[in-house]
Formats: C-alpha cells, sequence, structure tokens
C-alpha cells in the first residue's frame, strides 16, 4: 500500500512540476473553468434554445415538405396512370370510330351498287319493254301492209275492183293466217 501512496505522490508531483513548465495557475484555472461555464450557460440560454428551435422548425419544414413531396409525387403517378388509361381508352374509341366508319362506306357502297343494279335492270326491262311494243308496231305496219298487198294482189288477180265489203274480208283473213303463223 506505500507503494500506491508513495506513487500517488509522485504522481501528483510530477503533475505540478508539468503544471508549472506549462504555466498553469491552480486559481486563474478555476475562474477560467468559472467563465468557462458561464458563458456556455449563457450562449445554451440564449444561443443555442433559438438556433435548436430555429432547427427544429426547419426540420419540421423538410419533414412537412418531404411528405407533400411524396403526396404530390404520388398524385403525379395517379395522373398519369389516369391520363395513360384515358389514351388507351381514346384509342380504343378511335378504333371503333373508323371501324364503323368503314362499316357505313362499305354498307353505302353495296347499297350504291344494290341501287344501280336496280337502275340497270330498270333500263334493261324498259329496253325490252320499248322493243317488244316497237316489235308489235313494226309487225302490225307489216300486217296491215301484208293484208293491202293481198287486197290489190287479189284484185289484180279477179281482175276487177274489189269493193269495200270484201277488202276487209280479205284483209281479215290475210291477218288471221299470219296470226296463226306467228
Amino acid at each position: 500500500m506505500m507503494f500506491y501512496i508513495a506513487s500517488a505522490q509522485d504522481v501528483l508531483d510530477k503533475g505540478q512540476s508539468i503544471a508549472q513548465d506549462f504555466g498553469v495557475d491552480g486559481p486563474m484555472l478555476i475562474a477560467q473553468a468559472v467563465n468557462f461555464v458561464l458563458v456556455a450557460f449563457v450562449i445554451y440560454r440564449f444561443g443555442f434554445k433559438g438556433i435548436l428551435s430555429t432547427i427544429q422548425e426547419r426540420e419540421k419544414q423538410i419533414s412537412d415538405s418531404l411528405k407533400h413531396a411524396e403526396k404530390i409525387k404520388l398524385e403525379l403517378e395517379e395522373t398519369e396512370r389516369k391520363q395513360k388509361e384515358t389514351l388507351q381508352e381514346a384509342s380504343i374509341e378511335a378504333k371503333k370510330t373508323v371501324t364503323g366508319a368503314q362499316e357505313q362506306a362499305k354498307s353505302y357502297i353495296e347499297g350504291q351498287k344494290e341501287d344501280a343494279r336496280k337502275q340497270a335492270d330498270e333500263i334493261i326491262q324498259k329496253a325490252k319493254d320499248a322493243m317488244a311494243l316497237e316489235r308489235e308496231r313494226v309487225l302490225n305496219e307489216a300486217k296491215e301492209e301484208i293484208a293491202s298487198l293481198v287486197v290489190l294482189t287479189t284484185g289484180k288477180v279477179l281482175q276487177k275492183e274489189l269493193t269495200e265489203e270484201e277488202k276487209s274480208r280479205f284483209s281479215n283473213s290475210a291477218a288471221e293466217h299470219l296470226n296463226v303463223t306467228n
């Protein structure tokens, strides 16, 4: 134990010797320590509290800003998703509209073709009817001409002039004969 006491005394002496070498004065050191504590207290009381409250306010603002930025980011993503959906729906609707227009165009073209066919059929039918009427008219004229030729020929063969009744009878007979052959 003596060894420890002697050692402790040696350490104390050495400490005083070092303190004297560096010019450390005990009462002055205590005064400086008290001044340091007072200055630290004043700085903490009036400076650090204001700085800490400002830092806390800024941390709160930064935190709120980050939350707000995250909220805006989510809203932006939602808006972009909705925009994509709207564009896809618009694209689908446009395709449907184009398809509908194409179908309407095809239907219109088919309708026009059908109308043209009907008109062509009507024109052909009218032409056939006109040809039939013309044929009938030509045949009637031919019958009348043939009948008058028969009457004239008969009159020359008989060498006499025929009465109206005989002319009519020969014409009717020739016309009936022509009808039977047709």
